[in-house]
């Protein structure tokens, strides 16, 4: 017992040592740029490997008996050591081939199959099955699919040259995604993680909770606001949802809310913060490379609909509050903040206004990545907290490190896929036969590209999703005349708010505890509570004015906004069937046809359900301000009568 003891002390240490240079070579990355490509990209993939298998042993659950335990051990260190060999031959390739011209050999193509079945069992462990299987899948189409019919076929492609495209070339696993991940990405993802460690999550909960301790909803505001801003920064739904759920979920029960209303709320407002700029989750700045838009555009365009889901999310809570007859947090129990709490506040604010600062001044969003983890942690050792804990910053290391991991895994194995995909033509045939499919139908692309979105993001981090379905499906989308950047928001917004959607939910399943509710319960809560922004990818799409693409067209803005406005809150009175007052099927299903109608990307549908909408608004108001003011009766005359006839 006591070896086994040693043993996974030993591994646990490594995984820790491994993580934390992770994170300092993702913040090296950032100032001395990234690594040469033949060493940079297969070091850094290795180390991402290493650490998942440390950090999620096989076999190693108490339940598991020894024997168990140790052939899990033994398979654990094989898989290290086949992830090592074939990382260093591949190296050795790429210096081969810089110099002569290099006939790969059995023996690399066998190296290549072991890394790629370790880096799908790293992926299997962190992520499940269902992204390994579509993988597992390509590598065999790649293999066999020149038997295939149609557009399936290819010409047929043998393992040696499989491999050499998917592991050793640059258009697979190592391609285009994974170098912008390692350049651009992994430098937000320990900005996040530092931000959080270092304590401005307590400050940003704490100040939202008193900016809405007089809103009806009160916690359940405070966590929409706290889980916007933070959500931004982390790019991680479940470290939100954890982070800031612990505090808000059991502040929003005591008001009165139900658990899986509680639970409900907190994963729709943290999955909302990964659409919020300036940071985005990190999703802006892979976004502006891809698209080869400036920083800036990206922003911008973002900006409008996430207020409209926020907007959303706040008039639903409102509506379920009074519904539920819950007010405002009591006056003595009213958090008041502090001169302290407001110098507490700008380690969050400071690091947000000096990427907006550092973007605005021309530089890039690298250098943005890098000043603002610096400011963060310079910020984080002001706090007593952190300057007598030196381990808080080694534990902040180590897991920005596992944070870098998990997507560093995750989009290696996605470049299987691309890899499979570039090398058989299958996504130009897949692409083309939706265009020919959908024809001139650019809605039945956009449901397909969103069911898609939903299938493949389930469980996965929000940008190996996004590159993945943007790569295959967004030139579809494109060809049908969808402007490129609303595209690229369109596929994002549904790999963000595929962390919701039933049955996998990865957010509301990260709720549910702390709520002590069902999952699938708090899940489909959510889905209810952050409908509109099902909605909106789609009318951007129509109506790419929202996003301030192009030239600008104020009318067609002002429709839009308002009417986007009018459906929110007729959808949300007609869902939770209150409006001021209890409303009945009749109106209920009114309010939510008008909703549908408003939503609907078309003048001639849109300005008469926008008319009937305020008129309903109108007279709901005038019949509650009636009910609130009866006209007194006159009283009965008891005197004699003084008429004269």
């Amino acid at each position: 017992m006591r070896q086994g003891f040693g043993y996974r002390k030993l591994f646990v240490g490594l995984g820790a040592v491994i993580s934390a240079v992770l994170a300092l070579q993702a913040v090296y990355v950032a100032y001395a740029g990234p690594w040469d490509i033949t060493y940079g990209r297969v070091a850094i993939l290795c180390a991402a490997i290493l650490i998942v298998l440390i950090a999620a042993p096989l076999f190693e659950d108490a339940a598991h008996g020894p024997a168990l335990r140790w052939t899990g051990r033994a398979i654990d260190l094989s898989l290290v050591a086949l992830i090592v060999a074939a990382s260093a031959r591949f190296v050795q390739v790429q210096e081969l081939t810089q110099v002569t011209l290099y006939l790969y050999t059995e023996t690399d193509a066998w190296l290549a199959v072991g890394a790629l079945l370790v880096l799908l069992e790293a992926t299997r462990r962190l992520f499940g099955l269902p992204i390994v299987v579509i993988a597992v899948g390509m590598l065999v189409y790649c293999l066999y699919g020149d038997s295939l019919p149609g557009f399936l076929g290819h010409a047929g492609v043998d393992l040696n040259r499989t491999m050499q495209n998917v592991w050793y070339g640059f258009q697979g696993v190592f391609g285009l995604p994974m170098g912008v991940v390692i350049r651009v990405v992994l430098v937000f993802v320990v900005f996040g993680i530092v931000l959080e460690g270092t304590g401005a999550s307590n400050a940003l909960i704490r100040t939202s909770v008193a900016l809405t301790g007089r809103t009806r909803g009160g916690p359940a505001h405070s966590a929409v606001v706290a889980s916007a801003m933070f959500g931004s920064m982390s790019g991680s739904v479940t470290a939100n949802v954890v982070g800031s759920g612990s505090f808000t979920i059991p502040m929003i029960k005591q008001r009165g809310f139900s658990p899986a209303t509680a639970g409900g709320i907190e994963a729709a407002a943290s999955t909302g913060g990964q659409i919020v700029p300036p940071v985005m989750g990190a999703a802006a700045f892979l976004m502006a490379d891809l698209t080869g838009e400036f920083y800036t555009t990206i922003a911008v365009a973002a900006l409008v609909p996430a207020l409209f889901y926020y907007g959303s999310l706040f008039a639903a809570i409102s509506v379920q509050a009074a519904a539920s007859g819950i007010g405002p947090v009591p006056e003595a129990e009213r958090v008041t903040l502090t001169r302290a709490d407001y110098i507490s506040s700008l380690h969050f604010v400071l690091p947000i206004l000096a990427i907006v600062a550092v973007l605005v001044a021309g530089r890039s969003p690298v250098m943005a990545g890098l000043v603002a983890t610096l400011l963060a942690l310079g910020l984080g050792l002001f706090r007593k907290s952190v300057r007598s804990d030196p381990r808080l910053l080694w534990d902040v290391a180590v897991r920005a490190g596992r944070a870098c991991a998990s997507i560093v895994v995750a989009v290696g194995c996605i470049g299987i896929i691309l890899g499979v995909l570039n090398l058989t033509g299958l996504g130009l045939s897949f692409a083309a036969t939706i265009s020919d499919f959908a024809e001139t139908w650019l809605f039945g692309a956009l449901v397909v590209t969103a069911f898609a979105c939903l299938v493949l993001g389930m469980g996965m981090p929000t940008l190996p999703a996004y590159l993945i379905i943007v790569l295959v499906l967004g030139p579809v989308i494109t060809k049908l005349g969808a402007d490129p950047l609303a595209t690229h928001m369109f596929v994002f917004y549904f790999g963000v708010l595929s962390a919701i959607t039933p049955p996998v939910a990865i957010g509301a399943f990260a709720a549910a505890p702390i709520a002590q509710s069902n999952p699938m319960r708090t899940a489909f809560v959510a889905v209810r509570l952050a409908f509109v922004g099902f909605v909106i990818p789609f009318i951007f799409i129509y109506e790419p004015t929202l996003l301030f693409i192009g030239p600008f067209d104020p009318e067609a803005f002002a429709r839009v906004a308002v009417c986007l406005g009018l459906a929110i809150w007729m959808l949300n009175t007609g869902f939770s069937g209150y409006a001021g007052r209890a409303i009945f099927w009749p109106q209920r299903a009114l309010r939510i046809g008008l909703g549908a109608a408003l939503l609907i990307p078309n003048p001639l549908v849109q300005y008469p359900a926008a008319v009937l909408a305020i008129a309903l608004i109108v007279v709901t108001a005038r019949s509650l301000g009636a009910a609130a003011n009866p006209v007194p009766e006159c009283p009965t005359q008891t005197g004699p009568d003084v008429s004269h006839n």
